[in-house]
């Protein structure tokens, strides 16, 4: 898979390091010559110039990546760069760093954002997953905010716990993904169990979240949104 990455500061290298390990093609861009540090990562390609300008782009060859991901520090040039590859280039999947909460209402797909990436909300769904025993955690949100990545510890008072992974029907399209027990993760086996203090991981649709975290903890289980809190709401920009 080719990818293009623009800005190649810590985040951009480091996503960029990632990538490359798993045998991807990487191109990261910058304009500030600083940040072109080729022999920290000579794997990749590097290109000195500006991913906001269209002429930069072309020389990049964008419409022959498959993702491209801005990862800049500035909120404005992440957002021009994400538009220009999906209206201009037609890159399947654009991914958006989000630098600044209040902007995060911005990073959808009338701007080309397929992906946004909150930091800051990332860290607080980390600090939501890592108190929180009995309700779901939405850690990500997929398409659009029509599905999620969610969390949950499960409680001793459970009724699933200590029940056969498959003879469970989980709400609507809802996924057992992934079990992390004893800090170890692991697939779900059907012929497993699940146990109190397992944190188990679902993809599925926003509509089911409330009736699974009813089935996995009806007496306790509530939904804490702990990745984008409705920045669709919020009224300040850049």
């Amino acid at each position: 898979m080719r990818v293009v990455i623009a800005g190649a500061g810590n985040v951009g290298r480091s996503i960029a390091a990632e990538l490359v390990e798993k045998g991807h093609e990487i191109l990261l861009i910058d304009r500030d010559p600083r940040a072109i540090k080729s022999d920290t990562l000579p794997q990749a390609e590097w290109l000195l110039a500006d991913a906001c300008e269209l002429s930069s782009l072309e020389e990049a060859g964008i419409d022959t990546c498959d993702v491209a991901i801005a990862a800049t520090g500035d909120d404005k040039a992440n957002l021009v760069i994400s538009l220009l590859c999906k209206t201009e280039f037609g890159v399947p999947r654009t991914v958006g760093r989000v630098n600044h909460p209040k902007n995060e209402w911005l990073f959808n797909e009338v701007w080309g954002v397929d992906v946004s990436v909150s930091t800051p909300r990332l860290m607080s769904a980390l600090v939501e997953e890592a108190v929180t025993v009995g309700d779901l955690v939405r850690l990500m949100t997929f398409h659009e905010g029509e599905s999620s990545l969610v969390e949950m510890t499960l409680p001793t008072s459970s009724p699933v716990a200590g029940t056969r992974i498959g003879d469970q029907t989980w709400p609507g399209d809802a996924v057992l993904v992934a079990i992390i027990r004893d800090g170890r993760t692991q697939a779900p086996d059907p012929d497993g169990s699940l146990e109190a203090g397992d944190e188990l991981l679902f993809v599925t649709a926003q509509v089911d979240e409330r009736e699974l975290a009813d089935v996995l903890s009806p007496r306790e289980g509530g939904v804490v949104d702990a990745s984008l809190a409705a920045p669709a709401r919020m009224t300040q920009g850049l």
